[in-house]
């Protein structure tokens, strides 16, 4: 097989959102050809949803969530498999995620949680996983890791472009008008501010998520609900904005919980008022991102959950002044984008092609990675 042969790949995502496993088939060259195909998603039952929350940090027993969450894993891979018709036999990788549960950049850590080589035995298929910590390593923020195929997707479509996934965190790829080459990389070989540049904004859903369950109301906020029945309040709303975060250049990144504790300044509103306020404050996250691009989208496309908030995307448009759509716009499947993009780095991996740049992690160089376990 040579390097740019195409492999059926099998992506799997679990999210900060902590809601479940997003599972889906690419065929892909690992650079400029994508051929998405079957996806499915499947939620995390409570018990598990719940100790997954609780080892966020790296606490309590996390091996044997680990263990569970692999096992899980390999359910959502024997159940698209099954769905699509497909035999294990003709998937050529799986790229395994895991689930974040620290990431500390700064002091270089980050941690996922999944054994690779426990999915490989149990699915038997050859499995790429660990995606993030040569990054690290090399001084990146291992952070956001989809903008690659973010841009092998947008190839036709008109620049600068904005790509926004509203998961638990937010995170933006920008895409210039200066093409990328079909090695992946940009036109510099770098990914420089010519081609592409990616960065976390700011808090996306999981704020929203964690106060609307504190409330009584479910594990998010549907249709925004809530939200539309609140009234923003300013000063609230501007405290949370007083953020060294917002400010710092980019490259940066997230943890999922990185501005909990923000969240004590909303004591004493109401159900309707919190949500309305933090709902505004990822707007407001995004809006101050958008200061850090090197020229102003023309458009921005939303993934992730918070496309599905209707308060959240209005907030945006009006905000950013310029097309906000959902994804599914321009063709692509929202729910499966980023296990779609760990299929495609997982092909990457394997032909040793950089799964980061200096434009998206702040890495040094074009940065391979992820540790491959045979089946």
């Amino acid at each position: 097989m040579t390097e740019h042969d195409e492999r059926t790949a099998l992506g799997l995502m679990s999210g900060t959102s902590l809601d479940g496993i997003d599972a889906a088939l690419l065929r892909t060259d690992g650079r400029g050809r994508v051929l998405p195909g079957a996806w499915a998603s499947s939620a995390y039952d409570a018990g598990l949803r719940d100790r997954l929350r609780a080892s966020l940090g790296g606490r309590g027993d996390v091996m044997a969530v680990q263990r569970d969450v692999t096992i899980a894993h390999a359910e959502a891979v024997a159940a698209l498999l099954a769905e699509a018709g497909v035999a294990a036999e003709e998937v050529d990788v799986i790229g395994f995620h895991g689930h974040t549960i620290v990431h500390r950049p700064d002091q270089a850590i980050t941690w996922q949680i999944g054994d690779g080589a426990l999915l490989a035995e149990r699915t038997g298929i050859d499995v790429i996983c660990d995606l993030r910590s040569r990054d690290v390593a090399a001084g990146g923020q291992g952070a956001p890791l989809a903008p690659l195929y973010h841009a092998a997707l947008a190839t036709p479509l008109d620049r600068p472009l904005a790509v926004l996934n509203l998961g638990g965190v937010g995170n933006v790829t920008w895409l210039g008008k200066a093409g990328l080459r079909e090695d992946g990389l940009g036109e510099d070989g770098l990914g420089g501010d010519g081609a592409i540049r990616a960065f976390d904004t700011g808090p996306g859903n999981a704020l929203i998520d964690d106060w609307v369950a504190r409330h009584g109301g479910g594990r998010f906020d549907a249709d925004g609900a809530l939200a539309r029945a609140g009234t923003v309040h300013a000063d609230i709303l501007a405290g949370l904005l007083d953020n060294p975060y917002f400010d710092r250049p980019p490259p940066k990144s997230l943890d999922r919980d990185d501005f909990a504790g923000a969240v004590a300044a909303l004591d004493g509103l109401s159900a309707a008022d919190g949500a309305a306020t933090l709902t505004a404050f990822t707007v407001a996250a995004v809006v101050r991102a958008r200061d850090h691009l090197a020229e102003v989208p023309r458009r921005w496309l939303v993934g992730g959950g918070g496309r599905h908030n209707p308060v959240l995307m209005a907030g945006l448009a009006a905000a950013l002044g310029v097309p906000v759509e959902p994804v599914e716009a321009v063709g692509w499947q929202g729910d499966a984008l980023e296990a779609q993009a760990f299929a495609y780095l997982a092909v990457r991996a394997l032909d040793g092609l950089a799964l980061s740049l200096p434009g998206t992690t702040g890495a040094p160089r074009p940065i391979t990675g992820g540790a491959l376990h045979r089946h």
